[in-house]
């Protein structure tokens, strides 16, 4: 576990950008675990301005993003396919075609997962995972429980986490209840696992993510099994790590 903890956004951004630009040019067809919300806004601002320099192409790399809200109709503005598009995937040359994302708008969401889970084991393991840790510990979209799951599923959001996401949306009520997540056994197969922090909300959970019991009522704990974490925090959210 390598974890570092910045005294700028503007150094984190640039530190998890260069994380990922070296995986795509050191890799040829590389394949990354994609995540979406406020915490890799920055990351991908620094990504979309380093390839615009000329120094990164994604022609040949793959994408796979952790999750997608069920119910939400293609197109809609708050849904992941959406975040994605206005944040990195308008602006750089990758094809349309090495693009995944989970499709929440389907009925038949088990299909779905299915599908997911194919086309997942058909590019084979994922080389970078970005990833962020939700206020209750979890990542993805996989929700503290007695047990978790290792294949893409749908899942029940927790209140916590709706209350979190409700800052994208009109109201409370507009807030999906559902959404597919890829699985924890995905996630902990890549080969490196990226996982950024920020605020000082974060604190108390990242740290007991980190230092604390492997358990399912903190799913991110897994992540101290993995041989290849790598871990960027702002000093608000490292601050228990600094004392």
């Amino acid at each position: 576990m390598n974890i570092h903890i910045f005294d700028s956004q503007e150094k984190l951004n640039q530190a998890g950008a260069g994380i990922i630009i070296g995986t795509v040019q050191t890799k040829q067809r590389a394949i990354l675990g994609l995540a979406t919300g406020s915490t890799p806004t920055g990351i991908y601002e620094e990504v979309v301005r380093e390839y615009n320099r000329g120094l990164v192409s994604f022609r040949k790399t793959t994408t796979f993003n952790l999750d997608e809200y069920v119910g939400l109709p293609v197109g809609h503005p708050e849904s992941y396919l959406v975040y994605m598009q206005q944040h990195l995937f308008n602006f750089i040359d990758i094809p349309a075609e090495q693009i995944h994302i989970p499709d929440g708008s389907l009925e038949d969401t088990l299909a779905e997962c299915k599908r997911y889970d194919e086309l997942l084991a058909d590019a084979g393991q994922i080389d970078l995972q970005l990833l962020g840790i939700g206020h209750n510990g979890h990542i993805g979209f996989n929700e503290p429980d007695h047990a978790l799951l290792r294949e893409t599923h749908a899942v029940t959001l927790r209140e916590e986490t709706r209350q979190a996401n409700a800052i994208y949306f009109d109201s409370m009520d507009e807030v999906p209840a559902q959404a597919i997540t890829m699985g924890m056994g995905a996630i902990l197969k890549a080969k490196t696992i990226l996982l950024v922090v920020r605020g000082a909300e974060k604190a108390e959970i990242i740290h007991k993510a980190l230092t604390g019991p492997i358990t399912t009522a903190i799913p991110a704990s897994l992540l101290q099994t993995h041989p290849s974490l790598v871990v960027l925090m702002d000093s608000e959210a490292g601050r228990l790590f600094q004392t």
